[in-house]
């Protein structure tokens, strides 16, 4: 039976009406909190000067991406003491290190052990969230997806919970399709508990290096169920973030105070939480 058109686009609009609530509804009330993260420490004696600006900073349990060290081990009571929160990392796999999806489900399996270990080391309690750092984005190819959900079962298993770090940004795919990172996952995950933490550090939906303490909730980066949002880096992204404002000459996005002056730049992120991790300690 036909429909007539007016009746087809009533039907339509109810249904967009439908998600566009769905996705504004569970913003409503909620407050989101301004954290930061970088590959290196800054240094005991900006912990004071930073917490009048952030909320949680980001914990290193492995060498960040690029890096032959790791200065963030063993600062976890210096933050917690500081009053920050935490948003605990650990370095993922590029896919060039990923030969096989056996062999990437071995690696994601030893390397979600290795987590587990430093996580414990570090005095993080059980259930902290460990975020894996995955760098590449774009649809994940089966060797790629083999390894994340094999860390993350294995960090899950391990009375700690997991998360994943990963782009919110679509990506253009040969046939023009557009695919975004973290949806992908999601959607290919089954039931597995995983928090997200997105990068969309375009403007818009980023507002650029602005370090208001009141910062938008992470849906407002465009995906609803991300739990933190990174929404600008340095230095800024040219292909990405060229149209960002807040950014200092040299690209790099710096907090208020001595953030320039000492050089110690950032990437920003808003949370729901002020303990995106649930990290700190009932000391």
């Amino acid at each position: 039976m036909r429909s007539h058109g007016w009746l087809r686009s009533f039907v339509l609009l109810i249904g967009v009406a439908s998600a566009l609530s769905q996705l504004v509804a569970p913003s409503a009330g909620q407050t989101a909190f301004l954290g930061f993260d970088r590959n290196d420490y800054p240094g005991d004696d900006r912990l004071t000067e930073l917490r009048k600006t952030f909320d949680y900073t980001g914990y290193w349990l492995s060498n960040p991406p690029g890096a032959k060290a790791n200065t963030w081990i063993g600062k976890r009571q210096s933050l917690q003491a500081a009053g920050f929160g935490f948003l605990v990392l650990f370095n993922g796999r590029l896919y060039s290190e990923l030969k096989t999806v056996n062999g990437a489900t071995k690696l994601g399996q030893t390397d979600a052990q290795s987590a587990v270990s430093a996580v414990q080391r570090e005095g993080f309690p059980n259930a902290t969230i460990i975020f894996l750092d995955q760098e590449e984005g774009g649809r994940m190819l089966p060797q790629q997806k083999a390894y994340l959900y094999a860390w993350v079962d294995g960090v899950n298993r391990s009375g700690f919970r997991a998360g994943i770090y990963c782009s919110g940004i679509g990506a253009k795919e040969e046939m023009g399709d557009s695919i975004i990172t973290a949806e992908d996952l999601r959607q290919s995950a089954g039931n597995r508990n995983i928090t997200y933490w997105v990068t969309n550090d375009a403007c818009p939906p980023g507002p650029g290096c602005v370090t208001s303490r009141h910062p938008s909730l992470p849906s407002s980066s465009g995906i609803a169920f991300a739990e933190v949002w990174q929404f600008a880096q340095s230095p800024r992204r040219k292909d990405v973030a060229a149209s960002c404002t807040g950014y200092s000459s040299d690209g790099n996005c710096y907090p208020p105070d001595s953030g320039t002056r000492n050089r110690v730049h950032v990437d920003l992120n808003a949370a729901t939480t002020p303990d995106p991790s649930h990290g700190r300690r009932h000391e």
